[in-house]
């Protein structure tokens, strides 16, 4: 887990010029179906202090918040957006990717597209990247968790497999599978993108349709999601599953929303309850944190309580927050690339979200143990 940090940061990156950089803001794709919005003042969390920080960035440019959205009891209970973003402007939401990958993935195997987590990945894979690396013993399961044993770690560019030596080729499922084996498979873990980029061609060789056909009717569409755009690769043929996809907040909230009831949305089960007790179970450990199928596990500590967190998380700051305990989900997109000042976010998030909720703020005390923003 990333520790918050001292206010001031926040407080110094509003302050000062040079701080922010807006970027290209990618224009409405398509339009998705609205979440319902808490009425005034009939919100049980006490957003004081998110308002106030909001008023602080929406008067300043020198920062790289780009949205906010917090939903709780089902309900829109904020939203803000900055630096020249709205709420139909969807934005890459790098890594956080990932973790909508695994949704398809139990999709998958809910329809019986894949069968077991626990086969061999090159089972599922056409002849050409059957390769001596993946061997028979390189499951599925080593995909989900990064424990393939290949020599790829995205935080390492000493490795072959680090995603942007990865990106420079032009079939990445090609040149994840040609990588050299230094581990045995489940023994190490190591962030590999490449590893889930295979998982989408996995798919897309399984499904009925192309992968992004599959997306769309089993996941995106059910959702009320039109607003959103997957990169590609291979010339446009294949589907980046390991990054990069074009989300609103909203959107990005509608997907955290899901996982808290447990796969269901609107009454109807999109993915197995199953499936996400198992990928929302820290079955490894990475970095230092707990670690699912392709999603982040937290155990945070707030005063004398331990709060349990689900997280999605992409380079920049494109996050969601899923706290089943407290019924909220709260999703932040932005701009601090390959930056510690991601940390922003998570003071954000720990001081004026997860702070407002009643329960969470009196058995922690007035301030104590809390990120004061």
């Amino acid at each position: 887990m990333l520790n918050p940090v001292a206010p001031s940061r926040l407080l110094v990156c509003l302050a000062m010029a040079g701080c922010a950089s807006v970027g290209e803001i990618a224009p409405p794709i398509g339009e998705d179906r609205p979440l319902p919005r808490a009425e005034a003042g009939e919100v049980s969390l006490d957003l004081t202090r998110l308002r106030e920080i909001s008023d602080q960035l929406s008067a300043s440019d020198e920062h790289e918040v780009h949205g906010i959205v917090v939903v709780h009891e089902g309900e829109v209970a904020f939203e803000g957006y900055y630096n020249g973003y709205g709420p139909t402007n969807p934005h890459d939401i790098r890594s956080a990717t990932k973790s909508i990958t695994s949704l398809l993935v139990g999709i998958a195997l809910d329809e019986g597209a894949i069968d077991d987590v626990d086969d061999p990945v090159s089972a599922y894979l056409p002849p050409r990247y059957a390769t001596p690396s993946l061997g028979d013993d390189v499951r599925l399961r080593h995909l989900l968790t990064m424990s393939s044993g290949l020599d790829c770690d995205d935080g390492d560019r000493s490795t072959r497999g680090q995603e942007d030596r990865m990106y420079r080729s032009r079939d990445w499922v090609e040149y994840f599978t040609t990588l050299n084996r230094v581990h045995a498979p489940g023994d190490t873990v190591r962030y590999c993108t490449g590893g889930v980029v295979t998982l989408g061609e996995v798919m897309a060789n399984r499904v009925d349709g192309d992968f992004a056909a599959f997306a769309d009717r089993e996941l995106f569409a059910p959702l009320g999601i039109r607003n959103y755009e997957w990169a590609r690769f291979d010339g446009g043929t294949k589907v980046d599953t390991g990054g990069h996809l074009l989300l609103t907040p909203e959107a990005m909230a509608k997907i955290g929303m899901l996982v808290l009831e447990g796969g269901r949305w609107r009454g109807e089960q999109i993915v197995s309850a199953e499936w996400l007790r198992q990928s929302t179970e820290a079955t490894v450990q990475l970095g230092g944190t707990g670690y699912g199928f392709l999603w982040w596990v937290d155990r945070v500590p707030f005063g004398d309580l331990q709060v349990d967190m689900i997280r999605a998380s992409g380079n920049g700051g494109q996050t969601i927050f899923i706290v089943p305990a407290y019924d909220l989900v709260a999703v932040f997109t932005a701009g601090y690339y390959n930056s510690d000042e991601t940390r922003v976010i998570y003071e954000l998030f720990y001081g004026a979200v997860l702070s407002a909720v009643p329960e969470i703020s009196a058995r922690s005390g007035s301030s104590k143990g809390l990120p004061n923003l």
